[in-house]
């Protein structure tokens, strides 16, 4: 069974770092991840960082200069650098990866991570 599980969230000061991954196991034949994209109680899931198909890099504003993107070298797993975090920052973080099991690819979702950023 395809999943995608994050990890590495936290309570962290303002001003601290955190590095949010997002691995994806099972029979994966193909993986594309598309971006993160964080919650805040009572607001819509927005885009962090979209991931062009070209493997570019499209950061929200609200990040920009403070988040960076990276990934392992057989693209399974992903990772979100945070540093200078702001309590606007606080949210579930959540990956999102087209994913091709063999059975043609579907969208699928991690269950987040939850960052709080606070002193």
């Amino acid at each position: 069974q395809v999943q995608l599980v994050e990890s590495g969230g936290g309570l962290v000061q303002p001003g601290g770092s955190l590095r949010l991954s997002c691995a994806a196991s099972g029979n994966i034949v193909w993986i594309k991840v598309k971006g993160w994209y964080r919650q805040a109680p009572g607001k819509e899931r927005e885009l962090v960082v979209g991931i062009t198909s070209s493997g570019g890099t499209n950061f929200a504003d609200s990040v920009k200069g403070r988040f960076s993107f990276s990934r392992d070298k057989d693209g399974n797993t992903v990772y979100l650098q945070m540093t200078s975090l702001k309590p606007e920052d606080t949210a579930v973080y959540y990956c999102n990866a087209d994913i091709n099991s063999g059975w043609g690819p579907y969208d699928y979702w991690g269950q987040g991570t939850q960052v709080t950023v606070s002193s």
